[in-house]
């Protein structure tokens, strides 16, 4: 079990969700376990939405459950459902959730190519090599995901222009980021031909909110079946359904202009930031990394996603500026 969560991370914020069996999806049909095909048999898109890449977020396995539940079905192409990290889910502890993130190493970067051919090995890499052949056959993945902080839901779509036309075909969350990930390994969204602009394969990670929180888990059902309606694969009376009649806000756009990562053991922010902070001057101090100042690079620059996990090499928050 990880220890690179500190209880601290979950002081103020209480486990409002019960995290679902997931046993019965164990054996699947795709030789993975937990990871399930339905396949419609008309000509489409293979779509895979993924959850549990960490194991302390627990929105996304109450998706797929909903999913599951419900014999939601593809119209064509075929819908692969699968979690992800279930031996770190396996260790979730309501009074104490932060600790169930990963066993040996994040999940979410070990994603690149080198790493994965590497002989490095920890459970995470062995559990990545296990489903990347059904990664590698996914033409459009959803990836859910929650956040430390109780602040508005956000879709992370990448650096490239496809990803911003998938997020904005799905119409939620309200926020589209646009980014390139970590200095600390690739993420899964990231995975080679999702991040190539010339290849029409594409991912969105889905960032639905603090991560026991219950708005958490109703913006990953909701995302789920708005993005199955986006691609095809269900109807608009099934999101109507399950989600209601409502119309999504209007979203606005972000792109990341600088990835802050920790170079020391004494990383400090200035301020108890917890996201979606807008800082109004550029070069405004947030924070020190040793000796050497973090400043915001632009004016109105708004902060995405700070964290409270300051070692060495890892993000300690992106910094964006609203784009049209």
């Amino acid at each position: 079990m990880s220890d690179a969560a500190p209880a601290a991370l979950s002081d103020h914020y209480p486990v409002e969700l019960e995290p679902p069996d997931i046993s019965a999806y164990e054996k699947g049909n795709t030789g993975v376990p937990f990871f399930t095909t339905f396949a419609s048999g008309r000509p489409g898109p293979d779509v895979l939405i993924t959850a549990l890449v960490h194991g302390n977020e627990l929105c996304g396995a109450i998706a797929l459950d909903d999913l599951f539940r419900n014999e939601i079905r593809p119209r064509c192409g075929t819908l692969t459902l699968g979690f992800c990290n279930v031996a770190a889910y396996a260790e979730f502890r309501a009074d104490y959730p932060a600790l169930s993130r990963f066993i040996d190493e994040d999940f979410n970067r070990v994603w690149d190519l080198d790493a994965l051919d590497s002989g490095r090995r920890s459970l995470e890499r062995a559990r990545a090599r296990e489903i990347r052949p059904l990664i590698a056959r996914a033409e459009m993945l959803l990836d859910l995901h929650s956040m430390q902080h109780a602040t508005g839901p956000l879709v992370l779509a990448g650096r490239h222009a496809k990803g911003r036309r998938l997020a904005e075909k799905v119409g939620v969350p309200p926020l589209i980021v646009l980014d390139a990930g970590h200095a600390a390994g690739r993420r899964l969204r990231d995975y080679d031909f999702f991040d190539d602009p010339d290849d029409p394969r594409s991912a969105l990670l889905v960032e639905c909110g603090q991560h026991w929180s219950k708005a958490a888990a109703a913006v990953a059902i909701e995302t789920s079946y708005r993005f199955l309606h986006a691609l095809g694969q269900i109807d608009g009376e099934t999101v109507f359904r399950h989600c209601g009649s409502g119309i999504p806000p209007r979203q606005n756009v972000v792109e990341i202009v600088e990835v802050v990562t920790v170079k020391t053991d004494s990383f400090r922010f200035h301020g108890d930031y917890k996201g979606m902070e807008i800082i109004p001057k550029a070069g405004t101090e947030i924070g020190r990394d040793g000796g050497t100042p973090i400043r915001t690079p632009n004016d109105d620059c708004i902060l995405i996603m700070p964290t409270r996990r300051l070692s060495r090499g890892l993000t300690a928050v992106r910094l964006g500026r609203f784009i049209e």
